[in-house]
């Protein structure tokens, strides 16, 4: 367990939790931290659906920028092989559902946490953006690349060029949050759609997910043959039969999977 950032479990639920007050301003213990704890949540084998929260007050509101700012070219380009940028990756690699539970901000390298999400959930009160511009950069762990494959390269170039902070009503019509909630209510809903999930076909579940994000970095034909070998291997599971042989039997619905 990490100082910063946690896994805790509870059921088959996983929390990864960012505890660095005031503000979870992202370091590099807490990068370090996060790849651990997500490759900890990839391999739990009681856990089958994560939530990353920072808390009540927010959820991050992007990098140390006083680690940051007397950092040279050589100096970033060195911590980035083993930076924030790594440790979101890592983060989507989790091969289980995920979703981002958003309070107070999630900005710059905190919103880039989120877009590493499957799903996120925000308060109402909250405020998203990658405000790097403002301060003589860009996006660095994914801002220019999740964001546009998101919501398009024009909404996303508004975003990244202005650097403006988005209310959650826009954030959720620019498709940059799924759901807005009352501000008390954010991690019980996010916990709510992580529930749908701890009894279902875990390995169809992961071979969804692989299909649908390596699919984005692929043409047609290449991401329906990724799709084909996926669906493919769902027939070597315990849970296909299960599956099967329930709706034959039951009807659609009614499976009682191991995650096998």
């Amino acid at each position: 367990m990490g100082e910063f950032v946690r896994l805790e479990v509870d059921g088959a639920v996983g929390t990864i939790r960012l505890d660095r007050p005031p503000m979870n301003a992202l370091n590099r213990q807490i990068e370090t931290e996060l790849r651990e704890t997500a490759i900890e949540a990839a391999e739990h084998p009681e856990v089958r659906a994560v939530i990353v929260y920072g808390g009540e007050k927010v959820f991050a509101a992007g990098a140390d920028i006083k680690e940051m700012a007397e950092m040279s070219y050589t100096d970033m380009a060195r911590k980035e092989e083993r930076g924030l940028s790594d440790a979101i990756r890592h983060v989507a690699a989790i091969p289980k559902p995920t979703v981002a539970a958003l309070t107070g901000y999630a900005l710059g390298g905190g919103f880039e946490l989120a877009l590493s999400c499957d799903r996120r959930i925000a308060g109402e009160n909250v405020k998203v953006g990658q405000p790097e511009i403002l301060l003589g950069v860009i996006p660095g762990a994914g801002g220019t690349q999740r964001l546009a494959r998101l919501i398009g390269p024009s909404k996303a170039k508004d975003i990244v060029y202005t650097g403006r902070f988005v209310e959650a009503q826009e954030a959720l019509s620019l498709g940059m949050i799924d759901e807005v909630v009352a501000p008390d209510e954010v991690y019980a809903a996010a916990r709510r759609w992580a529930e749908q999930f701890t009894g279902g076909a875990a390995r169809a579940l992961a071979a969804a997910k692989a299909a649908i994000d390596g699919g984005l970095d692929l043409d047609l034909e290449s991401g329906l043959q990724l799709e084909t070998h996926l669906f493919a291997g769902t027939f070597a599971t315990e849970d296909q039969k299960i599956g099967m042989r329930s709706f034959i039997e039951n009807g659609p619905g009614k499976a009682k999977f191991t995650g096998n």
